[in-house]
């Protein structure tokens, strides 16, 4: 069988189908937009059986100079925090959840689950970060947020059985963008150490000039959604569009920034986003691995035990991340470009 246009795996199309009907109508305000995405957050784990597994959870709010506080949640491996402790220097993965910068948060039930499966299975801390909404508050509060959120974790890493040696950070879709913003701002302010970044389907370049196409999706509208998302999150500045903290990919260098890992889908508009990132770091000799996930949408890595590659991904990741517990791999220097 000749295929002679990409098209969305099978696996994912009849979990589209399936939720479909059951997705409420999308309001035309950010607000709106919100509460149905909130309130169709528990109908989508009750169809895919995402429940969260048992892991020790505790929660701490941060005051972020300059922007609202910030809550954080910590996942450690284990049902009690004490048997994760008695292990000692665990790896911390600082992570933010997507949402076009708009939904979403760390008391979801889906990114709740994921956040403790992802502890459970690498046998990691996860610090999960949470930050403020947008357009009610707009950029740089977010990612001064997540600044000050990985650097509580990195702070408080011993006394919460973690390794300072051991950081990573991570993120998807807009949450990959923030965790790319504050692995730089780390880069710019305090060269603490991290192991690694990684960004799931990340959004790296708010001049949408990567952005791609989408299947199902009119160019012209999918280009008016863009719009919509990035003047909800910086505001009429058009020139803070290039900034490197706002648009990661826009930055000047990007040397001295962690080794990465990238996933993206073939079917997402993000696409270009993530690849062009990591053709930038691997020009700049970050050591960087990006892998397109074929015939899958920004959301269908989601569909944990509904698709397939959705749970390799997991493993993936899972492997990824485990390699945290084993000393650094120490390569040679990149030939300069």
């Amino acid at each position: 069988m000749t295929y002679t246009r990409p098209r969305l795996d099978a696996f994912a199309a009849a979990v589209d189908a399936r939720l479909k009907p059951l997705a409420p109508k999308q309001g035309k305000t950010a607000q709106a937009r919100r509460a149905d995405a909130e309130a169709f957050d528990p109908i989508m784990c009750r169809e895919l059986g995402i429940e969260p597994v048992d892991v020790a959870t505790e929660e701490h709010t941060l005051t972020v100079p300059n922007a609202p506080d910030a809550r954080l949640r910590v996942y450690w491996p284990t049902p009690e925090r004490a048997a994760a402790a008695d292990a000692g220097g665990l790896p911390i993965l600082v992570e933010f959840f997507g949402g076009g910068f708009e939904i979403a948060g760390i008391d979801w039930v889906w990114w709740d689950a994921h956040f403790r499966e992802r502890a459970r299975d690498a046998g990691i801390i996860v610090v999960a970060g949470e930050y403020s909404h947008a357009p009610e508050v707009r950029f740089p509060a977010q990612p001064e947020q997540c600044w000050s959120v990985f650097e509580w974790a990195a702070e408080h890493a011993r006394e919460l059985g973690g390794d300072p040696e051991r950081m990573a950070i991570g993120g998807g879709s807009a949450g990959g963008n923030l965790a790319a913003a504050t692995a730089m701002m780390n880069r710019d302010r305090a060269s603490r150490p991290v192991r690694l970044l990684l960004l799931e389907v990340p959004l790296l370049d708010l001049t949408t000039q990567h952005l791609g196409s989408q299947p199902g999706v009119p160019r012209l509208v999918l280009r008016q959604l863009a719009k919509t998302l990035v003047r909800q999150y910086l505001g009429p500045d058009r020139a803070l569009r290039r900034n490197p903290y706002a648009s990661p990919l826009r930055a000047t260098s990007f040397t001295g920034m962690p080794p990465t890992v990238i996933y993206t889908a073939e079917l997402d508009a993000l696409r270009g986003d993530g690849e062009a990132y990591a053709r930038a770091l691997g020009e700049a000799g970050v050591p960087v691995s990006c892998m397109r996930m074929i015939g899958q949408s920004h959301g269908s890595a989601g569909y944990r035990r509904a698709v397939p590659m959705s749970d390799h991904q997991h493993r993936d990741v899972v492997a990824t991340l485990r390699t945290l517990h084993d000393a650094p791999v120490d390569y040679p220097k990149a030939a300069s470009r």
